[in-house]
């Protein structure tokens, strides 16, 4: 049987040194909680400790005596030493205070063993489980790898956080954001209209970006992973960029590099693939593209991707790389664990709930794109709305916002009335005013208003950027 590590010495001189110098919990190790020690007697002491030590109350043998007593009673009413006599024995130890740290990360050095070895434990009883309902091996290596990615994470398996200290994060983003100019306390989408009315992407929220096709939703992901990777690149301390994960399922990585060297160079991705550049831009072109190769952007194409498949690949991207923003195009090509599932709304609905974990997990935000129903064809006014999601079961239910992309001028251009009309004069002066023009129609935000901001589509570049159009938009 294997012989868990533990050390109560090291414990013991923990909790001598608080109680004799309270001051000394500020020098601790961030992440240690009561339930990493290993006697229940010495959880629950720690755990005591910190509780009055947090309320601004001394503690100390006199202060913790009652509640010790009280537990002793309860656990063991036969037991021979009193909570006095245990308290005295730690008060006498001789410890420096500066050592706690020390004494602190091996108790919680400790734990992690322990973990490992439950966690191991487990693992091998799921490999040697032969029932037939029982997890494949695959399966089971996602498992265990997200309980390694939580244990490696420093988090614990059951938290519960008080307000004040949820409050003291929200001021603390709320400053973040106030010293940036752009006021973003998220990522940077790179759009100022569309960061004004998001405050930027935020951690741990999912934003479905939805639209029909040839709306531009490969096109506007992109954009946003290539201004949140250049945001990080350029000011990697306190801007509001992030290393990019971009699951591509439809596209492959070299169209997506080419995509971006096009909109970047304002070379098209075509010319740049058959090598048409003319000879004097391309010492430029080079340039640009190496300065282009430092970006933390990282793209991954495979097929027939699953969500625990996705999962695995991006927290190892997080571990490794500190990614601060996941992209997933499309939805619709995921598919769940079960595989061949005949109801599809029940399968989206796994994919959804499992990239909202995703991004509560890595504490990142995660945008999926997502295709719209064909009954958005079917109206005179072809603005998206929630109702058109594609087999929207609880996409809607888990996005924390839903966005969706709007060229009016697609749709005009095919209603082009006969040369020489009124009508001709009509449809030209309307070309004219939605010509390159995108609505970002914002129709969900679970923490701030719903409309509409406009961005320029350059189509030949397959580029979004900044627009000042002021469009009235239709009832």
């Amino acid at each position: 049987m294997t012989t868990l590590p533990y050390n109560l010495e090291a414990e013991q001189c923990v909790l001598a040194i608080l109680l004799k110098n309270n001051q000394a919990f500020e020098s601790l190790p961030d992440e240690l909680r009561s339930g990493h020690f290993y006697t229940g007697l010495h959880q629950k002491l720690f755990e005591a400790i910190t509780f009055l030590i947090k309320k601004g109350q001394l503690a100390n043998p006199v202060t913790l005596n009652q509640y010790l007593k009280s537990y002793l009673d309860k656990e063991d009413p036969t037991q021979e030493t009193t909570s006095a006599d245990y308290l005295s024995q730690l008060a006498s130890l001789m410890i420096p205070s500066f050592n706690i740290n020390d004494y602190g990360r091996l108790v919680y050095d400790l734990h992690l063993r322990r973990e490992l070895i439950h966690l191991s434990q487990q693992a091998v009883e799921r490999a040697c489980d032969q029932d037939i309902q029982a997890p494949d091996a695959s399966a089971q290596i996602e498992i265990l790898e997200g309980q390694l990615f939580s244990l490696a994470s420093h988090r614990e398996y059951q938290t519960c956080q008080d307000f004040s200290s949820a409050l003291a994060e929200a001021i603390a983003s709320a400053q973040i954001a106030y010293q940036r100019d752009s006021h973003v306390v998220g990522v940077t989408t790179g759009f100022l209209d569309l960061d004004k009315m998001l405050g930027g992407l935020h951690p741990s929220d999912l934003v479905i970006l939805a639209g029909r096709p040839s709306m531009g939703k490969s096109a506007l992901a992109t954009n946003i992973a290539f201004n949140a990777a250049l945001a990080k690149l350029k000011n990697p301390v306190k801007g509001s960029g992030a290393g990019v994960a971009f699951f591509s399922l439809e596209m492959s990585s070299l169209q997506l590099a080419l995509r971006i060297l096009g909109q970047e160079t304002g070379i098209s991705s075509d010319r740049i693939r058959r090598g048409a550049i003319d000879q004097s831009a391309f010492p430029s072109f080079l340039e640009l593209s190496q300065n282009l190769s430092r970006l933390p952007l990282f793209l991954d194409d495979t097929p027939a991707l699953t969500i625990s498949g996705l999962l695995t690949r991006a927290r190892r991207l997080k571990r490794k790389e500190s990614i601060g923003l996941i992209i997933v195009d499309y939805l619709q090509l995921l598919s769940s664990d079960r595989g061949g599932s005949e109801n599809r709304v029940q399968e989206l609905s796994e994919i959804t709930r499992g990239l909202k974990n995703l991004a509560k997990q890595l504490e990142v935000p995660v945008i999926a794109l997502s295709q719209l129903s064909r009954a958005v064809e079917q109206r005179e006014d072809k603005r998206p709305m929630l109702s058109d999601l594609r087999e929207s079961g609880t996409i809607e239910q888990d996005a924390d916002v839903v966005m969706f992309i709007y060229r009016e001028e697609y749709y005009e251009s095919r209603n082009k009335p006969q040369e020489g009309s009124e009508k001709m004069v009509l449809w030209q002066k309307h070309m004219t005013e939605v010509y390159n023009l995108a609505e970002i129609v914002i129709a969900k935000q679970r923490h701030g208003p719903i409309g509409s901001i406009f961005l320029h589509f350059d189509g030949q570049k397959t580029k979004f950027s900044n627009s000042t159009a002021k469009k009235d938009l239709k009832s």
